[in-house]
């Protein structure tokens, strides 16, 4: 929980960025509501439809999840919470954006950000401001999920100044860790569609790994590398690294050939450049199972398989694929 670098926060977002200075118990319950995780440890069930409501309500690509760790890491998911910087309630306003940015959501005419179904509509929609933002630089360093994040903890105007999430010279890494440590936390909030376990995981192709993930360079419109590649001819087989149903196989725009991963812990699995497919849209696999061919369709160089982990199906929600092969059990 960071409420004094909230407070600060919301006050930068206040101001234009030439004015700021610079600066280096149990186990959860095992029932869903839509795309989160109910239950001790997890998201407390009064909270979880606000919550997938506020997400749902913005077209940006905002996963429910995200907002759930947010509020987790705000204010432990107390509605009465406050801190010395004057931030309130499960979202952690401050008096001064509050007035801004908070809204009567609930229709009970009066707009509080003591009250969670007031507070979390207003969150997600500021957030997905800041996405909205995040996505018209995408040459800044970090997804669009990650800009947004650092945005409502340190404000847009330090996001402009370190082009991208501040690092961790930045307030003594309070916004570098606040965007880490929500990241982190997205899976484990996220319902998973069936039983989960690191049994059933691997790699999709044995080979060995090309540019790594977040390697920066200007022939990616986002400034980095969003995936990671494996070094591959064309026509090697390529399999799914986990169970789930795919969202969709076909053409991707630069990513050429793709195939589309959605996993029972509520994270998606990008496969692309491949030179055919061999699933369809809506099929259920088993880790291991065969998805498609390498090849170099696309924007590429030459043949690999590029690989995206994601909060959420679209571009701009990658998360670090190894750490997440790696959790799941794969060596890699």
């Amino acid at each position: 929980m960071s409420p004094v670098a909230l407070g600060l926060a919301l006050v930068l977002l206040l101001v234009p960025a030439e004015d700021e200075e610079g600066g280096g118990g149990g186990d959860a319950t095992e029932l869903t509501s839509g795309a989160l995780r109910i239950g001790e440890g997890a998201v407390p069930a009064q909270y979880a439809g606000i919550i997938e409501k506020a997400a749902a309500d913005c077209d940006a690509g905002l996963p429910a999840a995200v907002l759930a760790a947010q509020l987790m890491q705000e204010s432990g998911f107390n509605p009465r919470a406050g801190s010395p910087a004057g931030a309130q309630g499960i979202a952690q306003f401050i008096p001064a954006t509050w007035a801004v940015e908070g809204f009567d959501a609930n229709g009970d005419g009066k707009a509080s950000v003591w009250d969670p179904e007031d507070a979390i509509p207003s969150q997600g929609r500021m957030m997905c401001k800041l996405v909205k933002t995040a996505k018209k630089h995408s040459d800044y360093n970090g997804s669009s999920i990650e800009l947004a994040l650092a945005g409502y903890n340190a404000g847009w105007g330090r996001v402009d100044q370190y082009r991208g999430v501040p690092p961790k010279s930045f307030a003594g890494g309070e916004t570098y860790n606040y965007v880490k440590i929500i990241m982190g936390n997205v899976a484990k909030l996220s319902a998973p569609d069936g039983p989960t376990s690191t049994s059933g995981w691997t790699l999709p192709v044995k080979a060995t790994l090309g540019t790594p993930y977040h390697q920066a360079g200007p022939m990616w419109s986002s400034g980095y590398h969003t995936g990671i590649d494996f070094a591959v001819p064309v026509g090697t087989p390529i399999k799914a690294a986990g169970p789930g149903t795919v969202l969709s196989a076909g053409p991707g725009g630069p990513y050429g050939n793709q195939v589309i991963i959605k996993h029972g812990d509520g994270m998606y699995s990008q496969y692309a450049h491949l030179s055919s497919l061999k699933v369809s849209k809506g099929q259920k696999l088993k880790g291991g199972d065969l998805i498609g061919l390498s090849g170099a369709t696309g924007n590429v160089s030459g043949p690999h398989l590029h690989m995206e982990v994601r909060t959420g199906p679209a571009y701009g929600s990658d998360v670090d694929p190894v750490a997440y092969l790696r959790r799941h059990g794969v060596g890699i």
